[in-house]
């Protein structure tokens, strides 16, 4: 027992900069130096433990190893004042369950946490963190010499949401929640044959309550083990970069659940949290606000965000909740919250950390992208930091989502008296870097899933979803479908059920699933449709007043110029033959998509492959005008290559 106390003290895996660093707030790779490690020691094996607990008065491990005895093996306060206690505990290996067991300076609390950089943990609702290693032998090196590319802003991106536990189940016993290896095939699969650029996970950190859907993190390090191990994870995300698929993951640093062997109150103080509940707590969530002005907590959730890029090769991370962060008054009354010291309701804390954040991520993983989920007007969330921007790369746009569902469940005989709804989009489509979403928030907690926010009968249900999707796939913006929206999920989405993959039986949803896949299909060969996303020059209105007949007509240009699409969408029920809209070129117009042909589910009313101009001035705008097929609720893409003369109206023989 002496030997092993020595051995206990005598060993460390952080240097003096290390922790002159942490103190900063700028190490940004702690999981390296906290946390449960497995080294090797004199000639013995076991495990590192290292654990930030300023305030406490003696910690020590206990675990499945010392029967979850406090006295066994005490911890030892660094000499430096960090408030880190640590040591090595030989003999303990891989999979060993611990936690530490803390007694506070204050109030005599004691109290067994859970690891804060544990990489896995038991499966909830156990809750010992686990002894774990991050090998693996990756091969996805083709996709990161190209993943710059992949995750460009003038590259498609079309991303594919998805929650892991009820995409699909076990078809043997639908209680079981595939693995991240059992699913790997089938979603790469499916997503490959879909034509997604990515796939974005609704988080996969460790979190206590299934029914959070992973947003109420605990474990920031580790992968919950309900689908698997690390490495299992890792399997996953190399599986689909090997397939050529990005992989996003949400992360969720505006709060933290409360559960006793969490981050909370942590070692008798209000650690990681605010001590006073109007800066502390969360009302929405009944959670926990991270102290983003500590030090120490800065380097924490810097140190995550590195981690999933690092460790587990994460193409992007999107930012949950950055609202909640940024305003200090978000969801509290008056009295219930505290001003900054100007007086204002901007919570400078977060706005520095945030910066810091995207600041830091860019300089050590350039090819990536970190995406905000931001529902208010704060405004510069995409520009750059040393602009007085946030420093983000792209932002979803939940002002275009509102507005057009709002608009898209009206029934049709209303909807020309809410033209603006639609068209006000166009006003601030590039004040930033937006991603168009149609996500999960959108079909839960008496929503309705997309299909049933659809008004009218089953076919006009089922043209109206297809006429949304076309829209959102020809609007400027990168493109977020939430998995069931791509063949017109009746339910609801719940956590508990798989999709209803049944509904491919029937046509009509079949058809829905082919015109997503042909939208994908178009989007990442037509340049016109992404590489301008973020650029004014790539969008033009052909004419949005046509309120009367709920139609309106845009064109889509490519960087060069040299190709121009024409899209009209009818958003009424009623054919519109002979219907006039202006081109600025002449000549033949190639009908390149239609979402009302029957292999859709259409009717099949069109345009016979295409339309040739005449020389008609449109309201003196346009010199040339094309007469066209506008479906019932349909919406069709003409093409004009300025390039070649290749594309000739059909001949007859």
């Amino acid at each position: 027992m002496k030997d092993q106390t020595r051995v206990l003290r005598d060993f460390s895996l952080l240097t003096d900069h290390d922790i002159y660093l942490y103190k900063e707030g700028n190490h940004f790779r702690l999981y390296d130096k906290l946390g449960a490690h497995l080294v090797e020691k004199e000639g013995l094996r076991g495990t590192q433990f290292a654990v930030w607990a300023p305030n406490a008065a003696r910690v020590s491990v206990v675990g499945d190893f010392n029967q979850w005895n406090p006295g066994t093996h005490p911890l030892a306060p660094r000499w430096d004042q960090s408030g880190i206690w640590e040591g090595f505990i030989p003999n303990v290996g891989k999979g060993s369950l611990y936690k530490y067991h803390i007694v506070s300076n204050h109030n005599q609390y004691s109290v067994n946490k859970g690891d804060p950089f544990a990489f896995f943990w038991e499966t909830p609702p156990r809750t010992a963190s686990m002894v774990w290693d991050l090998e693996y032998p990756w091969g996805d090196e083709a996709w990161l010499k190209k993943q710059a590319q992949h995750n460009s802003l003038n590259a498609p991106q079309s991303i594919y949401e998805v929650h892991l536990g009820s995409w699909r189940r076990d078809p043997s016993n639908p209680a079981r929640l595939l693995s991240y290896n059992e699913i790997a095939t089938p979603l790469a699969e499916y997503i490959k044959e879909m034509g997604f650029t990515h796939v974005e996970f609704l988080p996969v950190m460790e979190h206590p309550f299934y029914g959070s859907w992973g947003y109420q993190t605990l474990g920031y390090f580790a992968p919950t083990s309900r689908y698997g191990s690390p490495q299992d994870l890792m399997y996953l995300i190399d599986y689909l970069h090997r397939n050529d698929i990005g992989v996003i993951l949400d992360w969720v640093p505006s709060h933290f659940p409360t559960d006793e062997y969490g981050l909370g109150y942590f070692d008798g103080t209000h650690l990681y949290e605010h001590s006073d509940p109007r800066l502390g707590f969360h009302p929405d969530w009944r959670s926990a606000v991270f102290n983003y002005g500590r030090h120490e907590v800065r380097s924490y959730l810097i140190s995550s965000a590195m981690f999933w890029l690092d460790k587990y090769h994460a193409d992007a991370l999107r930012v949950d909740a950055v609202a909640s962060m940024l305003y200090l008054d978000y969801s509290r009354k008056e009295g219930e919250w505290i001003p900054n010291q100007y007086g204002g309701r901007e919570n400078i804390e977060a706005i520095n950390f945030l910066r810091r954040f995207n600041q830091m991520v860019y300089r050590d993983f350039p090819n990536t992208q970190m995406i905000a989920e931001e529902s208010t007007a704060w405004p510069m969330v995409t520009k750059p930091i040393e602009t007085g921007g946030l420093g983000f790369g792209m932002k979803w746009n939940m002002g275009w989502m509102h507005d057009t569902l709002e608009y898209f469940v009206k029934d049709c005989v209303y909807r020309k008296y809410h033209q603006g709804s639609l068209t006000f989009s166009a006003v601030y489509a590039f004040t930033e870097n937006f991603i168009l979403p149609l996500s999960h928030d959108e079909v839960v907690h008496g929503k309705g899933s997309l299909y049933n926010k659809m008004p009218g009968d089953p076919w006009q249900k089922r043209a109206n979803l297809r006429l949304l999707l076309g829209y959102m796939y020809t609007h400027p913006g990168k493109k977020l479908l939430f998995m069931g929206g791509e063949f017109g999920q009746h339910a609801e989405w719940t956590h508990e059920h798989s999709l209803d993959w049944h509904l491919l039986d029937n046509p009509e949803h079949a058809g829905i699933l082919t015109w997503v896949r042909d939208l994908n299909h178009l989007y990442r060969n037509e340049p016109a449709l992404y590489e301008t996303d973020f650029n004014g020059h790539g969008f033009e209105w052909i004419d949005y007043h046509d309120a009367d007949n709920s139609v309106i007509t845009y064109l889509r240009k490519n960087k060069a110029g040299d190709v121009l699409l024409a899209v009209a969408c009818n958003f009424t029920p009623v054919p519109r033959g002979n219907y006039r809209m202006g081109v600025p070129v002449g000549g033949f117009w190639k009908e390149i998509l239609n979402s009302d042909a029957t292999c859709y589910g259409g009717s099949g009313q069109g345009n016979l492959g295409g339309v040739e101009t005449s020389p008609q001035s449109f309201y003196g705008r346009f010199d040339h005008t094309l007469s066209v097929t506008l479906p019932p609720l349909g919406i069709v893409v003409f093409r004009k290559d300025l390039k070649s003369q290749a594309e000739q109206p059909p001949t007859t023989e």
